[in-house]
């Protein structure tokens, strides 16, 4: 199966949700007025592109089939599809990782799949001809560093790791210091997903950014914050307050094939500065993909 056919098929649930909610109101409604708006705009919320986005792709539709004096559903569908292009479209999705080595901070809540998301990137990377080193960060949560252990395996990458309750600045400056030694291009570090309050993790991913920017000055560095898909706009929240928490660069959105609310996609780019940098479209090893918004929209339409 090739790319857009895994991500058209991973999308078959929010593309019920999203596409065949649209077509039905075109079908609907002739000639457009304001009760076609109201349910469009009410559909894209039920949607999980969430209100504030429903609201401006609504206004902005309006705004164009006003001025280009749209009356044919199709060419009505045709311009929707280009305004969650533009959305999508308005920060780059792609990585900066110029330096050896660069860095990649993996942060986001337990559960949301970052332990699976981390092995996954070290896939990917290692198959674009890159050497990659792991660190497990996450000293706090039991098995942690063994579960991405397991992950270091399957990708073929190597593993720094701790003690469970150890420094986890501590591991990240071994990892730091091994990866220029072994001449890796590329860090991945785990961190703690939660810790007694957000003060305390706020102080942990900012010690952690202090020993990176120590021991490797002048580094790429992204900051990844994985979210799941499944949890709708609660996603939302939480890249909300991990913005607060740490310079977040980009998202990683897993776990869009098992639900119909990957409008959220369309819903943080809207709402948050920050772009989708990869999705998860399945369990394989594979199935984590770099985000491409044209290719996005196409296999939501």
């Amino acid at each position: 199966m090739g790319l857009f056919d895994k991500l058209k098929a991973g999308l078959q649930k929010t593309r019920a949700a999203v596409s065949e909610q649209v077509e039905s109101i075109i079908k609907t409604f002739t000639p457009l007025d304001e009760n076609f708006f109201d349910d469009l705009e009410e559909a894209l919320i039920m949607a999980d592109l969430g209100a504030v986005t429903a609201m401006n792709i609504t206004e902005e539709l309006r705004t164009r089939a006003k001025e280009k004096k749209l009356r044919d559903g199709e060419e009505l569908k045709e311009e929707f599809y280009q305004i969650v292009c533009e959305i999508l479209t308005r920060k780059s999705s792609e990585l900066t990782l110029n330096t050896k080595p660069s860095v990649v901070l993996v942060i986001g809540v337990n559960g949301v799949g970052k332990t699976t998301s981390i092995g996954k990137l070290a896939h990917v990377f290692k198959s674009q001809g890159k050497k990659v080193l792991l660190a497990a960060g996450d000293t706090f949560r039991a098995a942690a560093a063994d579960q991405l252990g397991i992950w270091a395996e399957r990708a073929g990458v190597d593993l720094i790791r701790h003690g469970e309750g150890a420094d986890p600045a501590a591991v990240v400056f071994d990892a730091m210091n091994a990866a220029k030694a072994r001449g890796c291009d590329i860090v991945l570090c785990d961190t703690a997903g939660r810790l007694h309050n957000k003060q305390n993790l706020m102080n942990e991913l900012q010690k952690i950014s202090r020993v990176i920017d120590r021991e490797l000055p002048g580094a790429d560095v992204e900051t990844l914050l994985v979210l799941d898909a499944t949890t709708g706009q609660n996603a939302v929240s939480q890249a909300k307050e991990f913005t607060k928490a740490a310079g977040v660069s980009g998202i990683v959105l897993t776990k869009l094939d098992g639900t119909a609310k990957g409008g959220i996609v369309v819903s943080i780019a809207d709402t948050m500065d920050i772009p989708v940098k990869f999705i998860g479209v399945g369990e394989q090893m594979d199935d984590l993909m770099p985000f491409d918004a044209e290719s996005f929209a196409k296999a939501l339409f």
